[in-house]
């Protein structure tokens, strides 16, 4: 299968952020009396943003998510990812062989922040391959699992969805590369279950970021 440009999720794809991120989050919420494990908090967030979860989070803390909170929330996250931040194995060799087998064609779509994705990439040095590229799901009408960051990221290469690959790791995301028209393939690092990759439409699910070397033709 060929594909003439590659759009990538950041989180869990470029960055190995979610732990960092839910760390801090599961943090937050026991200090409102709500406790879980990070596997728990990772369980139910990864993929999502916290906005979008407001009335189960308000549920279980029995608190209004203010916006105060939610600034407190980004600033600690953000302290936390800037010190402890790594790469994916093996995602910068991937990332510089796309970006000369599709010609400058590669693009970050993320449901996340503008600001923790540009400082997460500049952290691991891979900024300078997406400069320019970069979309947030902040900045859409609507962030995942719609299409709509995917969407504006094809649109900016000039490359019918149907011809590009995404790369995703979470079913709300890979639900929006799908939504959007893109093959999706999904990395799941072991012992990540595959199944309900596959289920949200994921084409392949592959464990390491040499796969991605097999691309286009």
């Amino acid at each position: 299968m060929s594909f003439q440009a590659v759009l990538f999720d950041c989180d869990g794809v470029l960055v190995d952020s979610e732990s960092i991120t839910c760390g801090v989050l599961r943090d937050m919420f026991e200090e409102q009396g709500w406790r879980m494990t990070l596997a728990e908090c990772m369980q139910r967030f990864v993929g999502h943003t916290v906005k979008s979860q407001r009335s189960m989070i308000e549920a279980h803390t029995g608190q209004p998510l203010t916006d105060a909170w939610l600034q407190q929330f980004f600033e600690r996250r953000n302290q936390q990812l800037d010190a402890r931040i790594t790469a994916i194995d093996g995602i910068h060799e991937a990332v510089a062989h796309l970006h000369a087998h599709c010609e400058g064609r590669i693009a970050v779509a993320s449901g996340a922040d503008r600001f923790k994705v540009e400082m997460m990439l500049k952290k691991v040095g891979l900024h300078g391959f997406f400069e320019g590229r970069i979309f947030s799901g902040h900045e859409m009408p609507r962030s995942k699992p719609h299409p709509d960051v995917y969407l504006a990221a094809a649109a900016h290469l000039q490359v019918p969805p149907a011809h590009c690959l995404v790369v995703e790791d979470t079913p709300v995301g890979i639900t929006a590369g799908v939504a959007a028209g893109a093959t999706v393939w999904a990395y799941a690092a072991p012992p990540a279950a595959h199944e309900p990759l596959l289920q949200a439409g994921a084409a392949r699910v592959f464990a390491g970021m040499d796969a991605l070397r097999l691309t286009g033709g």
